[in-house]
């Protein structure tokens, strides 16, 4: 997609966003000439539009400069936010496109006001005309996404630029994510791994089921120990020169989640290809920081196994040895997720980083607590917590967060037998899980977890998001790292 300047150009569609106020005046929106302008007041004045949240119109012109016109509304203006903006843009894109535009006019002028719009075109143009349709065949008859060309009368070309990077991130994770188990497995995501690593001069060091058990990683060898494809840990490092600051990313990445000898019910092991998502976005952020050339020392820690029953699988009564050696009893095998980052936390932190940042489709209580378009937020430093959430605002990615200090829930980790449980009772899930992680992590190291259970897949589009895997994450980390 070519994003360019606008300058009186001709194109496929025009696509305005409209507030309702906007609906008033129309004098100040460039590409709108003395006709069209009349025709979209005649719209307002009929009711066929109004500007209100969540309406588009589209309408075919008898025009020479353009083919349609798509009008989106942003409802009330003190109600609109970038983040709004940046879903219409993309809402709209996609219906353009889909509709056989190949170019489109997008105005913003009058939206001045609003921060980083070039940035979130950016972001909108990469993400609408995303599908992941690979597996499907194509008829004669099949239609391309045809949109290539945008004209826009913002434009900011490194704010653009970093958009665009962002999006292609996300939209990298989306695809490894979207990906069933029998296509990618351990072996099979640690070379992408390392073909990422080789396109982009990372560092990277893999280590198979021998180097795991010499490494003490006795939370991913249980984990994995059901499948015929053993796990796998990968270690991505991004170093300029003159790096000031040192972050860690850990993923969650289990290829395929059956529940192990707790197994789940067929229907909940529907979109568990899924359950990889945190190891995915870890080597999408591992890509955007190196596209995006930033001087800062990240890591990229991915734990990947796949949990499957088997008689070799690990099983509930199991004492479980961590790489920083607490034992753990297990009580469920399908607390997996805690187990496999338990030892990626602890090889993190022996890097002694500025802050640790995991990421994992952890709990489905986070899920019933938050629902399914916010993610849980859990963390130890108040000065990570800020930057953090005020990421997640800029780009849309929503947040909440959750308590890491519960004594009663604390009391329930603990074991006769061992040093901690896997699985406390259906209360509290999702905060059982962040604090057992906490006894992962080292000392004064800044943390955050996020449980992105809810928005990691989405049932239908919606804005940035198609249906499938979101990749949920990816940008608000990438922010994160650009803002530190």
């Amino acid at each position: 997609m070519q994003i360019k300047r606008f300058s009186d150009q001709a194109a496929d569609a025009l696509l305005l966003l409209l507030r309702e106020e906007d609906t008033e005046n129309f004098s100040k929106f460039s590409g709108l000439d003395d006709r069209l302008r009349d025709f979209v007041v005649e719209l307002v004045s009929r009711k066929d539009f109004k500007g209100k949240k969540g309406s588009l119109v589209k309408l075919p012109l008898f025009d020479a400069k353009f083919k349609n016109i798509y009008l989106v509304g942003l409802g009330e203006g003190k109600k609109c936010d970038i983040n709004l903006i940046r879903d219409s843009l993309a809402w709209g894109l996609r219906s353009a496109g889909r509709d056989r535009n190949k170019s489109v006019v997008v105005t913003l002028g009058h939206l001045k006001d609003f921060k980083e719009l070039a940035m979130s075109l950016g972001e909108a143009s990469g993400l609408c005309g995303y599908v992941f349709d690979k597996y499907k065949t194509k008829d004669e008859h099949h239609e391309p996404f045809a949109l290539s060309e945008i004209y826009s009368d913002v434009y900011d070309e490194k704010e653009i630029s970093i958009g665009e990077k962002l999006a292609a991130a996300q939209i990298f994770s989306r695809e490894l994510v979207n990906e069933p188990g029998c296509v990618i497995w351990p072996s099979v995501l640690a070379q992408k791994a390392e073909e990422v690593a080789k396109q982009y001069n990372l560092a990277c060091e893999v280590w198979d089921e021998y180097k795991l058990k010499a490494e003490r990683m006795g939370g991913v060898l249980a984990v994995g120990s059901g499948s015929k494809n053993p796990p796998r840990f990968i270690h991505l490092t991004y170093k300029p020169e003159k790096a000031d600051k040192k972050i860690a990313f850990v993923g969650k990445g289990i290829t395929f989640d059956s529940g192990g000898l707790d197994i789940k019910p067929s229907e909940y092991m529907l979109t568990m290809k899924g359950d990889k998502t945190g190891a995915c976005n870890v080597l999408a952020i591992m890509k955007g920081v190196a596209e995006l050339g930033l001087n800062i020392e990240v890591h990229g820690f991915m734990t990947v196994a796949e949990n499957m029953p088997s008689g070799s699988a690990y099983r509930p009564d199991d004492i479980v040895k961590a790489r920083n050696g607490k034992t753990i009893e297990i009580n469920n095998t399908d607390a997996e997720g805690r187990m496999v980052l338990a030892d990626a936390l602890c090889v993190a932190s022996e890097i002694k980083p500025d802050a640790i940042i995991d990421m994992a489709t952890l709990t489905g209580a986070c899920m019933v607590a938050l629902g399914k378009w916010r993610a849980g937020l859990f963390v130890n430093d108040e000065g990570l917590a800020e930057k953090v959430l005020n990421s997640s605002a800029r780009r849309g990615e929503l947040l909440w967060r959750l308590p890491l200090d519960d004594d009663h829930i604390a009391e329930s980790l603990k074991s006769p037998y061992a040093d901690l449980v896997n699985s406390g009772n259906r209360y509290g899930g999702a905060i059982f899980a962040a604090m057992f992680l906490k006894e992962f992590v080292g000392k004064d190291i800044a943390w955050a977890h996020i449980d992105i259970a809810g928005p990691d897949f989405k049932d239908k589009e919606y804005g940035v998001y198609s249906k499938g895997a979101s990749g949920f994450g990816v940008r608000m980390c990438l922010d994160y790292l650009l803002n530190s």
